[in-house]
Order: structure tokens, then sequence, then C-alpha cells
């Protein structure tokens, strides 16, 4: 699968630790040490469309409307249930009425299903390509009396427009019904069981990435870059602990964006290619995990 451009955006309001001090019994120092997060940006006038909308711009930039044979948008946080915000995507970015468009709702593994979803679509399609957005506007679904789940999360999106090329690609996936973990209560509000979904995500992330390299027949130390999805510091070093890989291997900008949700591996790879960290060549392990409980990796080459 070949990346052909990426692109992002995350609303100017940007909510840090402080802030919430002012909100719910929490601090600066209690936030950092179980997450790594400092800051995140919370939408305000925007809603899920326009952050998908001027994500997928920047990375339609160049590109040839005429080449978009598929549209999907991960989130779990549409502005409405119907129509989709890939529909609404497809006609406000003036595509074709024969591109295929619909939104994928698995939470944080969203965008790396997508990815899943459009490599088969597109080994169909030869030439074509798809653009795949993830976008969430999770502020919406928060409770600010909940410290122990409102501090997590920001609002953004991340979007790619992707390319089968007929080279290998290596991919681990599934499903755990557990509607106990991650969910929304009556009032549509997110709640988590932050324990659970922690011992989940090291135990599943790492089995997944094993399981993912012993198919490509590789070691952790021939990877150039790991990009898990943007939960938490400690999760992440928790994989990098139980795989035997530095944490150098492992990008993290949580710090600054918070858990974005099916946002946070396309926000990621934005900022990864704007820097010029992604090099032609490079093997690159995509790992989501999240409500559902889902999981996936996926390894391909840059």
């Amino acid at each position: 699968m070949k990346f052909l451009s990426t692109g992002s955006f995350v609303p100017p309001r940007r909510m840090t630790n402080q802030d919430f001090e002012k909100i719910v019994d929490t601090s600066d120092q209690w936030i950092v040490e179980r997450t790594g997060i400092h800051a995140r940006h919370v939408a305000e006038e925007e809603t899920t469309l326009t952050m998908a909308m001027a994500a997928a711009k920047q990375a339609m930039e160049g590109v040839d409307p005429s080449a978009i044979c598929l549209v999907l948008v991960a989130t779990f946080t549409p502005d409405q249930a119907t129509p989709s915000v890939a529909s609404q995507l497809q006609q406000a970015l003036g595509l074709p009425e024969e591109v295929l468009a619909y939104d994928i709702n698995a939470a944080c593994s969203g965008f790396l299903f997508a990815l899943l979803t459009a490599e088969r679509l597109l080994e169909a399609m030869p030439g074509k390509c798809a653009l795949l957005v993830g976008a969430e506007k999770v502020s919406g679904r928060l409770d600010y009396t909940d410290r122990g789940t409102c501090i997590l999360f920001g609002d953004g999106a991340g979007a790619a427009v992707v390319q089968a090329d007929g080279r290998p690609t290596w991919a681990d996936y599934g499903n755990r019904s557990n509607g106990s973990a991650i969910y929304t209560d009556e009032k549509g509000l997110l709640r988590m069981e932050g324990r659970q979904v922690y011992q989940f995500a090291v135990r599943t992330v790492t089995q997944s990435i094993r399981n993912v390299l012993e198919k490509a027949g590789l070691e952790p130390g021939q990877l150039d870059h790991v990009v898990c999805h943007q939960a938490n510091h400690r999760i992440i070093e928790a994989v990098a602990r139980h795989l035997g890989a530095p944490m150098e291997l492992f990008f993290e900008n949580l710090g600054e964006y918070g858990n974005t949700s099916a946002a946070s591996i396309p926000l990621a790879l934005d900022e990864m290619h704007r820097n010029g960290m992604l090099k032609s060549g490079q093997r690159v392990l995509l790992e989501g995990f999240g409500s559902g409980l889902s999981w996936g990796s996926y390894l391909f080459e840059w």
C-alpha cells in the first residue's frame, strides 16, 4: 500500500492540564505521570465534518480527484446518525457520484480498519486511490466531572490518500466483545474502565505486533517506525518493554493532542510525513486498539 499524501487538522483551542485543574480534582503532575498528556485541542465551532474536510483538503492537494474511487471516514462521533460523514465529505469535495463513501465506527481502531478495508477494495480497482480520514469530536461526548476520562481525549482529524501498489503487507486484527470497558452511557457520554483497558491494550497490542512480525519474518529491531494509537504513554512504554524494543522506535505526539481516537494514527503519520521522518522503503508498523474491544496491526513499506 502506498501513501501518496497526508493531511491533518486540530482545533486552535488548546486545553492544558492546568486548565483541567480548574474543572476537576486533578493536577498536571497526576495527569502527566499516568498518561504522558500535557495538552489537547478542543473543538468550539468545529464539527466532525469540518475537521474531516480540513484534513482531507490538505491530503488532496496535488491529487487528481478523478483518481479517487473510495472515501472512508473512521469516526465514532459523527455530527448526526445519517447521512454519513463520508458521504457529506464526498459531496463537499466535489467527487463523482460513482465514488463509494461510508463511515467506519471502530473508535480508536477505526483508521486502521479503514486502511485494511481500502486495501482489499483497491485490489479490484487498479490505478485508483482511496481517501481515508479519521475524524473525532470526542469533547462532545465527555463528562467533565469524570476526571478519569475527560482529561484523556482531544479533537482532530487526519487524512491520507492511498493506492494499492502490489507490495506485500502484513496484518493482524480482531475483536473481543466487551461492552463494559469502553462505552457510551444512556446520555451518550463516554465511559471507560481505565485499568481494564490498560491491561487489555498491553497484552493484546504486544501479541498482535508479534503476530505481524512473525508473518513478515522480522524482528522488532528491523522496523523503522511503530505508530501506535496515541492513548497513553504508559501503554506504549509497556508494549516496547515487552517486545524488548527501544522507545525511540515508537512515535508519540499524545503529549500535545491527547487521545483523538480514530484520528490519532493519521495525525501522527501526517506529522511524521511533514517533518521528513518517513523515507521511501522504511518499514512502518501501525497499531490500533480500543472500543470493541478491537485491535489491529498493519505492516508495510513507506
